[in-house]
């Protein structure tokens, strides 16, 4: 299963992977610990300006921010009633501070930022690529190997767990809030995580017996032409750029 962003011939579907994978984590860095709004405005800019020059689909790009945004909305609901500082205005008997107005919206541009250019630069690469990209950056090849089975195997344990749900209801199980109820999901969660194990085990002993010994063999290379230095040299030096925006006085 894929992100459906794989397919296309933009900038960023023909960078580099390992560029792809530095320019997007050195900008979620510089991202996460900015502060400044003269930083923050310029990155969720540039963020939407990738998106446009990368010609992903509006559509599937706008429901992966309604998660996003679905979860910071919950933030817009406290932050601006709990941070302390002045008070800006007043919703009946609740004050709204600005402190905490103004720290919500950092947390949304942060986060939109990052997504977007996550989504630009990561998601467009199959998940095979992403994992021999990350080894190929010193990435320990076991934490790469988990990475892998995760994302293969996430959704087969995704199915099995609806095959069990649909067989609890179809034998009459209607969730409420009761014991039965709860009873009922301990036990389904139980035979998962048996059922796991035991695919696991299978799995394992699968590979073995295909000769797995501990590392997967590619019969391709990467190849870093001077396209993609320039490329990445260009969003390199726009992010030194919003780092200068956010430590320099």
């Amino acid at each position: 299963m894929e992100t459906g962003f794989e397919q296309g011939m933009s900038f960023a579907h023909r960078l580099d992977p390992r560029a792809r994978l530095l320019v997007a984590a050195a900008f979620s860095v510089v991202v996460a610990l900015a502060n400044r709004f003269q930083a923050l405005l310029p990155a969720a800019v540039g963020a939407v300006m990738l998106v446009i020059l990368a010609g992903l689909p509006t559509g599937a790009v706008t429901r992966r921010l309604l998660v996003v945004n679905g979860l910071v909305a919950l933030l817009w609901l406290f932050l601006p009633f709990t941070v302390r500082g002045p008070s800006w205005f007043h919703l009946g008997p609740l004050s709204v501070t600005l402190e905490g107005a103004l720290y919500a919206t950092r947390i949304t541009l942060k986060s939109n930022a990052i997504v977007l250019v996550l989504i630009v630069l990561v998601s467009t690469m199959p998940v095979y690529t992403l994992g021999r990209a990350m080894r190929t950056l010193w990435v320990p090849r076991k934490i790469v190997q988990l990475f892998s089975f995760t994302y293969r195997y996430v959704h087969v344990i995704l199915r099995e767990y609806q095959r069990l749900i649909t067989a609890a209801r179809v034998r009459g199980f209607r969730p409420r809030t009761n014991l039965h109820t709860y009873r009922t999901y301990a036990l389904l969660l139980g035979m998962l995580l048996v059922k796991s194990y035991e695919r696991a085990e299978r799995v394992r002993a699968a590979m073995l017996c295909r000769g797995f010994q501990g590392r997967f063999h590619d019969l391709t290379d990467f190849e870093f032409r001077a396209w993609d230095a320039a490329v990445a040299g260009f969003l390199g030096l726009g992010i030194v750029a919003l780092a200068l925006l956010e430590w320099l006085p």
